[in-house]
């Protein structure tokens, strides 16, 4: 099941979640929209990690980023494997993305923004990344698999 994963593409995708994330919600993106519907001011000063530093959120994200990225290669690989396509081309991991990422990564937060208390704009906000995160990194795998 691991044998076919390329972990470099798997790095790759990673990064790009990551770095696609840090642009998502930079101050001149969505932060600041994401800030003020989480009901803080604009200007506070509180930490966007709550009591954790930094480093702690970044890196805990970069590793998330790792394990999703890991998981799609690990999708694609057992739909090659299962003879459900011989090949997987870029067309083929973007829609795989999409389809999990509006399936999966979009759909499982709903209940937890929604009884948080947080509303449908938290939500959108934070699974418009995960989404778009899910179809960069299933190009880039089904890109880097063969």
């Amino acid at each position: 099941m691991l044998d076919g994963i390329n972990w470099i593409g798997v790095v790759v995708a990673g990064v790009v979640g990551t770095v696609s994330g840090g642009l998502w919600f930079g101050p001149k993106t969505f932060f600041p929209l994401w800030w003020r519907l989480v009901g803080h001011e604009p200007g506070s000063t509180t930490n966007p990690g709550g009591n954790l530093s930094m480093g702690v959120v970044f890196g805990s994200t970069f590793v998330a980023q790792i394990v999703q990225a890991a998981a799609m290669a690990v999708v694609i690989n057992l739909a090659i494997r299962a003879g459900i396509a011989t090949s997987f081309g870029v067309v083929d991991g973007l829609i795989v993305g999409l389809v999990a990422g509006v399936g999966f990564t979009a759909t499982a937060p709903l209940g937890h923004r929604l009884f948080g208390g947080h509303g449908f704009g938290v939500w959108a906000l934070e699974v418009g990344n995960d989404i778009l995160n899910c179809v960069l990194m299933g190009g880039i795998l089904a890109y880097m698999q063969g």
